[in-house]
C-alpha cells in the first residue's frame, strides 16, 4: 500500500489568527498555503474578506486568492477541483500543502475526497427548482426540502437559497437525500495523512476580536470598496456579494439601513457565523484543538506547537 501524502489543515473561526499561524508554519516546513475561504478567492474584495496582503505572506506561496472575478460562481465542487490542482503542484515541488481557512465544508471536501460526480448540474432539474423558487420564494423552497430531506433542511437556513437548491437538485437527480449522501462521504477515510488543527479561544475574547475586526474594516475603507464594486457593475445578488460585510454595506448604500445598523448587523452575524464554524469543526473526526489565548497569541509558539502535532 502506498504511503499517503501529508496534508495539513489550519482551520478555525473568523478572527482566530489562522492567516498568521499558517504563514509561520509554512515557513518552518517549506509549505505552501491553499486558502479555504469563499470570499478571498475573488479579486477586488480585500477589506471585507480580511484578505492576506503581500507583506503578510512573507514570501510564502498562496493559492486560490485573487483568482476569480466577482461575477463568477464559486462552489464547494469548484473549490475542491482547484484545491486538488494546487496540491498536485505543491507535491510536485516536494513541498507540503497547508489548507487554511474557516469554510468547513470546503475543507471537508478535500480531506474526505467527497464525490460530487453525481451532482453535476442538469439543466432540466435546475430549471424545475428555480421555477418553484420564483413561484413560492425561499420559504416555500425550504418547506419542500423539509418534506423530502428534513435533516438537510434543519441544517440549512431558509435564506441560503443556493444550498437549499443544491440539496433539492441532488434529491431530484438521484432519489437520495443529500444528508444521507453527506453522511456516507464523511464516513470515508481520507486519502491523505491529515493533521487537522483548529484554532480556538475563549468565546468572549473571540467575539471581542470580531467586533474590533469589523471596526477596523470600516476604518480601512470597506464602504468605498463596496462602492467600487457597484461601480464596476457587480450586484448584491451575485454569489460573491453574499459574504458578510458586503451585502450589509450594499443595503446601506441603497438606503435600506443606516451605516450604524449595517455595522451592528455585520458584527452580530459574524459572531453567529463564528459560532456555527466552531460547531462544524466539533463534528469533524481526528481534529486537534489549539487554544491560542493560552499561548498569548504568540504566532511562533503556536506554529511550534503545531509542528509537534505534525510529528
Amino acid at each position: 500500500m502506498m504511503d499517503k501524502k501529508k496534508l495539513i489543515v489550519v482551520a478555525g473561526p473568523t478572527a482566530s489568527g489562522k492567516t498568521a499561524v499558517s504563514v509561520a508554519l509554512a515557513k518552518k516546513i517549506q509549505g505552501e498555503i491553499i486558502s479555504a475561504d469563499s470570499m478571498q478567492v475573488y479579486k477586488y474584495m480585500d477589506i471585507g474578506s480580511a484578505k492576506i496582503t503581500k507583506e503578510q505572506m512573507e514570501g510564502v506561496a498562496h493559492h486560490l486568492i485573487d483568482v476569480l472575478e466577482p461575477d463568477e460562481d464559486f462552489s464547494v465542487h469548484r473549490f475542491q477541483m482547484m484545491a486538488k490542482k494546487a496540491m498536485d503542484s505543491i507535491y510536485a515541488k516536494q513541498a507540503a500543502p497547508i489548507i487554511a481557512g474557516g469554510t468547513g465544508f470546503y475543507i471537508q471536501s478535500v480531506v474526505n475526497d467527497i464525490d460530487f460526480s453525481q451532482t453535476d448540474e442538469q439543466a432540466h432539474v435546475r430549471q424545475q427548482v428555480e421555477a418553484y423558487f420564483e413561484k413560492y420564494g425561499g420559504d416555500g423552497l425550504h418547506r419542500w426540502l423539509e418534506k423530502v430531506d428534513a435533516q438537510s433542511a434543519s441544517k440549512i437556513h431558509p435564506n441560503n437559497v443556493k444550498r437549499v437548491c443544491r440539496a433539492l437538485e441532488y434529491y431530484l437527480l438521484t432519489g437520495e437525500k443529500m444528508s444521507a449522501h453527506n453522511a456516507k462521504q464523511q464516513a470515508k477515510s481520507s486519502p491523505y495523512d491529515v493533521t487537522f488543527i483548529v484554532l480556538t479561544m475563549d468565546r468572549g475574547l473571540l467575539y471581542e476580536r470580531i467586533n474590533q475586526r469589523v471596526d477596523q474594516m470600516i476604518e480601512q475603507g470597506l464602504v468605498d470598496e463596496v462602492k467600487c464594486l457597484r461601480e464596476k457593475g457587480y450586484t448584491k445578488e451575485m454569489t460573491s456579494m453574499q459574504g458578510l460585510g458586503y451585502k450589509e454595506i450594499f443595503d446601506y448604500l441603497e438606503g435600506r439601513i443606516t451605516l450604524e445598523e449595517a455595522i451592528y448587523i455585520i458584527k452580530r452575524d459574524t459572531r453567529r457565523f463564528a459560532k456555527r464554524q466552531l460547531t462544524w469543526f466539533r463534528r469533524e473526526k481526528n481534529v486537534q484543538w489549539i487554544q491560542v489565548d493560552q499561548f498569548a497569541f504568540d504566532v511562533e509558539a503556536i506554529a511550534e506547537a503545531i509542528m509537534k502535532l505534525i510529528g
